[in-house]
This record gives C-alpha cells, sequence and structure tokens, in this order.
C-alpha cells in the first residue's frame, strides 16, 4: 500500500499524467523517470523503444514500486505486452491507450472520433485495432503531427508558433463532423487551450492523462493497495539533464523539484 507508483515518458510529456495522479491521489508517492537522453520516442523504433522501456522498468522495480505507468502512446503501443510479461507479477503495468479505449467504447458508440499522435503511435494502428474490436460503429480517423512533441519539449506551447502549427495540423478535413478529439501523446494535454479554442468547444477534447488516472484510482481501490496516507517523497529522475524539464516540473508541481540522473546505459 505504501509503495510508490513509477511513471515514465521520454521527456516532458508524461508529467502531465504525474500531475493528474497527484492531483487525485494526494497520498501517493511518485516516482517519474523521464528519458530525456532518447526523446521523443514517437520517430524511433520499435526495438529501440522496448529497450528503453525494460531499462527503465528496472530502475523503477529496483525503486519497489507498486504500478508502474506508461505514460506515452509511443511506449504503450511498442512495449506494453513486453513490459507486462517482462515484470510478472511484481507490478502491474498500465498504459495510456487501453484507458482511453475502454471511454470511448463508453461514450461514443456511432459516432467519429479523430485522434492525433507521434509517427509510431499512429502507424501502429493501435487504437485503430483496439476500437475496431469494440464492434461500436466507431469511425476514427487518425493524423500523425510530428512537430508538437519537440515544439512543446523546447516550451514553445500556448503562443503564436504553436498556435500556427496546429491549425496547420488540426485544418484537415479528415477531421470534418468529429464528435471529439484524442490526444494521442501525453505531450498534447500542454497545448489542450489552443486545440479547444480551434474548434471552438464543439468537440470534446479527450485527455488521456485524466482518464490513465481514473483507470489507476479505480486499480488501486480494487486491488487495496490504494495508500491512504502520505508516507514518501515523490522522485523525479531524467537520463539526461535537460532545462526544458526543469522548467516544466516547476510549472507543474508549483516549486523547484530536485532532478536525480540515472543513465540507462554505462
Amino acid at each position: 500500500m505504501n509503495s510508490p507508483i513509477g511513471v515514465f515518458d521520454s521527456g516532458i510529456g508524461g508529467l502531465t499524467v504525474a500531475h493528474a495522479i497527484k492531483s487525485a491521489l494526494p497520498n501517493e508517492t511518485l516516482i517519474y523517470f523521464g528519458d530525456t537522453a532518447h526523446l521523443p520516442y514517437g520517430d524511433k523504433s520499435e526495438a529501440a523503444v522496448q529497450a528503453y522501456s525494460i531499462k527503465i522498468a528496472d530502475v523503477l522495480l529496483n525503486k519497489g514500486c507498486k504500478v508502474i505507468v506508461i505514460a506515452c502512446n509511443s511506449a504503450s503501443s511498442a512495449a506494453y505486452e513486453l513490459l507486462k510479461e517482462y515484470t510478472g507479477k511484481k507490478a502491474k503495468v498500465i498504459n495510456v491507450i487501453d484507458p482511453m479505449v475502454k471511454y470511448l467504447e463508453e461514450h461514443y458508440a456511432n459516432k467519429k472520433v479523430g485522434l492525433i499522435g507521434t509517427k509510431r503511435t499512429v502507424t501502429s494502428n493501435v487504437y485503430h485495432k483496439k476500437v475496431k474490436q469494440l464492434r461500436k460503429n466507431i469511425e476514427l480517423v487518425s493524423l500523425a503531427t510530428p512537430l508538437l512533441v519537440p515544439m512543446i519539449e523546447e516550451g514553445f506551447f500556448n503562443n503564436k508558433i504553436s498556435h500556427e502549427i496546429i491549425e496547420k495540423y488540426l485544418n484537415n478535413k479528415l477531421f470534418d463532423n468529429i464528435s471529439a478529439l484524442v490526444l494521442g501523446c501525453t505531450h498534447y494535454p500542454l497545448v489542450n487551450s489552443q486545440i479547444t479554442k480551434y474548434f471552438g468547444g464543439e468537440v470534446d477534447i479527450l485527455d488521456s492523462s485524466e482518464i490513465t488516472t481514473t483507470y489507476l484510482k479505480q486499480y488501486l481501490i480494487e486491488s487495496g493497495i490504494l495508500n491512504l496516507e502520505k508516507t514518501g517523497e515523490d522522485r523525479f529522475i531524467v537520463s539526461d539533464y535537460t532545462e526544458s524539464f526543469e522548467a516544466s516540473t516547476k510549472i507543474f508541481f508549483k516549486e523547484k523539484v530536485k532532478l536525480e540522473k540515472h543513465l540507462l546505459w554505462d
């Protein structure tokens, strides 16, 4: 019950998930791993993402995590099944894709839904395969938006540059008459306000950080391992120090956090 929850991503995107978890589950202790040495995952091979994910899982398992949250769509699509097998009964592995698919099943039957994500997430067709298996007549259309992650990692969000890039991507006939748009990358909630503004509030913007956190909370309660009192300090680990990561943690958690550096390979 008192064991920490591990969360990892290639960079700052997973901080949206970490922040959502801390807001909903304030007594839980987090260990966040940002693989800043290898970001972004969206343009890496499946084998590379799997290798990074296994190394990070080792770090989180060695620190006694009871749950490992893959706070990255690219890693969720490439490495979830492998990590689930690798960790065995040592820790529960949760990805950000399955909770979203379940949410679509419950709320968007017989509707058209859009999705934006990295090249890896979109070309993997993982969302399309899972949504098709639901048999809920959900029309899913997806578009790779590869410029968004490096743009956000460099701090270019909620300004004129990000506005123009977002508008260029979303002004696509694919998204005509959609009821909702899935943010298929955990970086994208950082530009949620600009995406919402583009659609004029007429399209539901689905944030995987919030939906995954709801799924996690339910799991902790049902498994009897929800922490009822704060017992540990949150830790933030990076594979390479970056100023943008340090600045982003301060934005999310309203205080400067101490970053620990851990190389995945010596």
